[in-house]
């Protein structure tokens, strides 16, 4: 098995979303994951996160301006693997960062780092070839992104090619600003699994382990981000332990729906 499949073959995985170079990238992820985090996706600063509210593009600046850069990401991708050896590690992040030196080189170095997968959130599936064929050839899982406007007929293209779990996006718009009514994501779930084998995980505006249990209940997982990364923001160097506890609440939740 895969790391993936161990990790949501347990049931609800809790998916849990960093910045790298924001605050102590390694003591931050340590923390996440004696939290109970069952996935981690670290986030590679970029100059113009489009996708990404208030919270998440203010963690992307705090990480430029002390000069993170994609060896950095990777270097703490390499020390997490060797701390941790069975909990997935997903990089999430933009083009530019990712094929600037061509696809070949970054799924290489993903590989060595032992990244389990790549979220690329602005290259759409029809230019797949960007990027794709690069990772699988490493054995590095493509996740992609669906969302409230991905109709049935684009929907094919979506799962084309993509591996490790789904990632649903519940809201048309930046991370971290609005939530989705529990109605709708327990449709597109429902549509999603019923197109596909691959777990789907649930995010974009998720804060409390109260919306978390309720998300579980029909996903495969569920993704938080903005709420970790705010929690960096208020505590900087202190933040692991303030991590660790919320990360604690979010997997309890998750995971009594098992």
């Amino acid at each position: 098995m895969t790391r993936f499949e161990q990790a949501f073959s347990k049931g609800p995985a809790l998916v849990s979303f960093i910045t790298g170079g924001d605050g102590d990238t390694a003591a931050n992820l340590d923390a996440l994951v004696a939290g109970g985090a069952d996935v981690i996706e670290l986030g590679m600063p970029f100059t113009d996160p489009m996708a990404d509210g208030g919270a998440i593009q203010e963690a992307n600046i705090r990480s430029l301006d002390k000069g993170t850069r994609t060896a950095d990401i990777f270097r703490f991708a390499t020390g997490f693997r060797e701390r941790h050896a069975q909990v997935p590690l997903v990089l999430m992040g933009y083009a530019n960062t990712m094929i600037a030196r061509g696809p070949e080189w970054f799924a290489s170095e993903c590989a060595k780092a032992g990244v389990d997968g790549v979220i690329c959130v602005d290259i759409p599936p029809e230019e797949d070839a960007e990027l794709g064929p690069a990772l699988r050839a490493e054995g590095i899982s493509l996740i992609r992104l669906a969302t409230p406007t991905t109709d049935a007929a684009r929907l094919p293209a979506v799962l084309e090619g993509s591996s490790g779990f789904l990632y649903y996006v519940s809201v048309a718009g930046v991370t971290g600003t609005q939530t989705a009514a529990q109605a709708s994501i327990e449709d597109a779930v429902a549509r999603l699994k019923a197109a596909s084998d691959i777990p789907v995980a649930v995010g974009f505006g998720v804060r409390t382990p109260e919306q978390a249990a309720r998300i579980a209940k029909v996903a495969d997982g569920v993704v938080v981000g903005s709420a970790f990364v705010d929690l960096v923001k208020e505590h900087g160097e202190d933040a692991p332990a303030h991590l660790q506890q919320l990360a604690s609440a979010l997997a309890e939740a998750v995971h009594s729906a098992r």
